[in-house]
C-alpha cells in the first residue's frame, strides 16, 4: 500500500505540473504528501473596476478581472463622454421597501443568519450592497399579513388609544438593526390608508378621508413620528397616502390632488410646524401618467412652502414625465419610491427594464433616489392581505435559506457604488448603451450602462479626454468605478 501511495503521489505532482491539478484526497489516499498550494492569482492592475450582471444569470454583479487603463488612444468606438464639470442632483441613495411582512420574515430567520443579512443588505463594506435608503408602511400594507392602522378604535378623534405597539414585534427591532449597521440610512415612510374609522366608508379599502377627519389625521402623523423617535428611529420624510389614484389594492384610500393639497395646507404642514417635527412632507407617491397631480397641489404657494417634493411609481406612464414636474419647480426634489418585480417574469427582461427605467430613466429625470418595491417575501409571494398583491416577487425570497432575486442585482448595481451625496454628472446618453454617472464625496466616478442591443457592444469611456475600451454582451448591464 505504501508503494501505491508512492506511485499515486507521482502523479499527482506530474499533473500539476501540467496544469492539471490533482484533489488533496487522492494525494493523501496512499499517505503521501499534499500537493503544495496554488499561489492567489494576482488581480489584473486597472483603472477602472467593473462589475457585470448578465440576463442568463451566468454572472451576477460579477467583479471582471479586466484590464481597462485610461489612455490617449482614439478609435472608432462609440463613446460615452463622462464629465464632472456638468452637476445635477444631489443622490439620497437606492434602496427598497420594508413592509411590516418583510420584516416580519427577516426577523424570523436564526440570529445569525439574520445577521449576516442585514450586513450583506446594508453595510457599506466590500461583501455587501451597501442600501442607503428605504421606504416603510404606517399601518398595514398590502404585503402585511392582515389590515390594521395604529388606533381602530371607532371614534377616537383624541386619539387617546393611538400605539405603534404592533410595529414592536417585527418592524421596529429589524430597523434597530438596519439602523446599527448604517446610521445614516434615510426611511420614508407612507400609509396605504388612513384608519377606517375615519374614512367615509368605514373601510380599509376604497374610500375617502372624511374631511372633518383632517385634523385628526394630522395628528395622527404627529404621533406616529413622534413614537417613532422615541424608539430611536427618525423619519426623514412622509408622503400621506401611497398611490392616491388607486382606491382598489388592500388597503387603499382615495385622495384627488386638491384635497391632499388642503390637507397639507390648512392640517398636516401647521401641525407639523406646531410640534416642531422637520419631517419631508413629499406629495403624490403614484404613477408617473399623472405628473398634474403634483405640479397642482406645487402650484400653491402655501400649500408649496410645506412641500419637499414629488414621488412617483411606474406602473403607468413614462418615466421622463419626471423631467418637466423639476423644470416647472426646480427647487422642488423628485423622488422615485416604488416598482415591483413580480413572479414568473424573466430575469434578462426585468433587469433590462428596470436598470432603464428605475435606476437609469428616474435619475436622469432628476430623482433623488430609486426605489425596488418590496424587500423580502416568502416562497409563496407573501405574506399579503386579502386583495393584496399576490405575485409580488421580493428582492430576496425567504425560508430556510435566503434565494437573491432580480430586484436585488438592479438595486445593487447602483446601491453598492453610488453613496448619499454623490451628484449625478453628465454623460452621453447613447441609442443602445443607456447610462448614467455619478460623483462620489470621495471623488470617485461611477458609470453604469446598460446595452440593449441584441449583440455585444465595443464601446469607449472617454474621461479627462482619455478613453478606456470595454465590451458588454447583449442584455448585460455594468458598473464602471474609478
Amino acid at each position: 500500500m505504501k508503494k501505491i501511495g508512492k506511485y499515486i503521489t507521482i502523479l499527482c505532482f506530474g499533473l500539476i505540473a501540467l496544469g492539471m491539478g490533482c484533489s488533496k484526497k487522492s494525494a493523501d489516499s496512499g499517505g503521501g504528501t499534499p500537493p503544495p498550494t496554488q499561489p492567489p492569482v494576482t488581480p489584473v492592475k486597472t483603472d477602472v473596476s467593473m462589475w457585470v450582471t448578465q440576463p442568463d444569470q451566468s454572472q451576477l454583479l460579477k467583479k471582471q478581472d479586466a484590464a481597462l487603463i485610461f489612455s490617449n488612444g482614439t478609435n472608432q468606438n462609440t463613446t460615452i463622454n463622462v464629465d464632472t464639470t456638468y452637476t445635477y442632483q444631489t443622490i439620497d441613495g437606492f434602496g427598497f421597501c420594508l413592509s411590516g411582512g418583510s420584516a416580519s420574515l427577516i426577523n424570523g430567520l436564526e440570529e445569525t443568519k439574520k445577521a449576516a443579512l442585514l450586513r450583506e443588505l446594508f453595510s457599506a463594506d466590500s461583501t455587501s450592497i451597501g442600501i442607503s435608503y428605504i421606504r416603510i408602511t404606517i399601518g398595514a400594507s398590502d404585503m402585511s399579513a392582515g389590515t390594521f392602522s395604529y388606533d381602530d378604535v371607532p371614534g377616537d378623534v383624541a386619539l387617546q388609544n393611538f400605539s405603534i405597539d404592533r410595529e414592536k414585534t417585527d418592524l421596529i427591532p429589524i430597523l434597530k438593526k438596519i439602523i446599527a449597521i448604517n446610521p445614516n440610512i434615510k426611511i420614508l415612510a407612507c400609509p396605504w390608508s388612513a384608519p377606517a374609522w375615519m374614512k367615509d366608508n368605514n373601510s380599509f379599502t376604497q374610500g375617502s378621508l372624511k374631511p372633518e377627519n383632517y385634523q385628526v389625521y394630522a395628528n395622527y402623523f404627529v404621533k406616529y413620528i413622534q413614537g417613532m423617535q422615541a424608539e430611536g428611529i427618525s423619519i426623514d420624510a412622509i408622503t400621506p397616502q401611497n398611490e392616491p389614484l388607486n382606491a382598489f389594492n388592500t388597503p387603499a384610500m382615495l385622495w384627488l390632488s386638491a384635497d391632499e393639497g388642503n390637507f397639507i395646507k390648512n392640517n398636516l404642514g401647521p401641525a407639523f410646524k406646531a410640534a416642531g417635527i422637520t419631517t419631508k412632507i413629499i406629495i403624490y407617491d403614484h404613477n408617473a401618467d399623472h405628473p398634474e397631480y403634483a405640479t397642482g397641489i406645487l402650484a400653491d404657494n402655501t400649500t408649496s412652502a410645506f412641500v419637499d417634493g414629488s414621488a412617483f411609481h411606474l406602473y403607468a406612464g413614462n418615466i421622463n414625465s419626471l423631467g418637466p414636474v423639476h423644470d416647472a419647480y426646480p427647487n422642488k426634489n423628485i423622488y422615485f419610491t416604488e416598482q415591483a418585480t413580480f413572479q414568473g417574469g424573466n430575469f434578462g427582461g426585468d433587469l433590462a427594464w428596470h436598470i432603464s427605467n428605475v435606476i437609469i430613466g428616474a435619475t436622469r429625470n432628476w430623482s433623488k433616489n430609486a426605489l425596488e418595491w418590496i424587500l423580502a417575501t416568502d416562497p409563496n409571494n407573501g405574506p399579503h392581505t386579502n386583495g393584496g398583491c399576490s405575485t409580488c416577487l421580493g428582492a430576496v425570497t425567504i425560508s430556510s435559506n435566503v434565494t437573491r432575486n432580480v430586484a436585488y442585482y438592479i438595486i445593487a448595481h447602483a446601491s453598492k457604488f453610488v453613496k448619499p451625496g454623490a451628484v449625478r454628472i453628465a454623460s452621453d446618453q447613447q441609442n443602445t448603451l443607456l447610462n448614467v454617472a455619478f460623483k462620489n464625496t470621495d471623488g470617485s466616478k461611477v458609470l453604469l450602462v446598460l446595452n440593449t442591443s441584441t449583440g455585444a457592444q465595443t464601446f469607449n469611456i472617454k474621461f479627462n479626454s482619455k478613453i478606456v475600451t470595454t465590451t458588454l454582451t447583449a442584455g448585460a448591464v455594468a458598473t464602471y468605478k474609478w
